[in-house]
């Protein structure tokens, strides 16, 4: 269930989901104690289920909901109905229709003030595929990325599905930008800018929802990631 990944940061993988022509992806959620007044951040929730509610409830009041892009919403409605007092918050291009829930806030490049104080971000536009805030929590310096770096395990997809997954790098040897987020790439520069921006953070440590989360090397790790963007 939660796993301790740094100063009042957990993690918790959750059960796959099926994507575009069945690809089925591995998930994880991001918990973070706010420092004011220990309430709960939820970055890209997994299934909900009465284990991990006493383990979050033991944790603290869930505040904030997050999806992170408009590709990880699945059990976004499951934790509204199940914390009706936390505020939703979601990036652009995710509609309430589709979310099955009431969308609070609109994420963008400022912080909401109530975790500007633990947690910076910044908006990647220029992405036909999605666009995604990438999120920084200050006290575990760790960066929180969803779907723009990747790193399923080899063996993870079987026949065809494992042959496009290995050329568009989603289960390359090291954490990787696939191949289709970076040709639907239209505005580069805008893009560079954000990545740029996410490099000042200078981050020890590195989450993202598809692949095993990095505890050292994560500003080395983002550096090579985005080296297709920067170069």
């Amino acid at each position: 269930m939660l796993q301790p990944f740094g100063s009042d940061l957990w993690l918790c993988d959750g059960p796959t989901v099926t994507g575009a022509a069945g690809f089925r992806f591995p998930t994880r959620m991001v918990v973070i104690r706010l420092p004011d007044d220990g309430g709960l951040w939820v970055w890209s929730p997994v299934a909900v289920s009465q284990e991990l509610r006493a383990e979050i409830d033991a944790l603290g009041p869930v505040r904030h909901l997050i999806a992170p892009n408009n590709l990880h919403y699945t059990f976004l409605a499951e934790w509204a109905a199940a914390y009706p007092l936390a505020r939703v918050h979601a990036a652009p291009g995710l509609s309430e229709t589709v979310a099955g829930t009431s969308i609070h806030h609109r994420l963008g490049n400022v912080p909401d003030p109530e975790w500007s104080d633990a947690l910076d971000q910044v908006l990647v536009p220029g992405n036909r595929i999605t666009t995604e805030i990438v999120f920084f929590h200050r006290d575990s310096s760790t960066v929180i990325v969803t779907d723009w770096v990747q790193q399923i395990p080899s063996g993870w997809f079987r026949g065809w599905r494992a042959l496009v997954a290995r050329l568009d790098l989603m289960t390359a040897a090291s954490p990787s930008v696939p191949r289709k987020f970076r040709l639907a790439t239209t505005d580069k520069t805008a893009a560079r800018k954000a990545v740029q921006y996410i490099l000042e953070w200078e981050p020890e440590r590195l989450v993202f929802a598809h692949g095993a989360p990095r505890a050292t090397d994560g500003l080395q790790t983002l550096r090579n990631a985005f080296q297709w963007l920067l170069r």
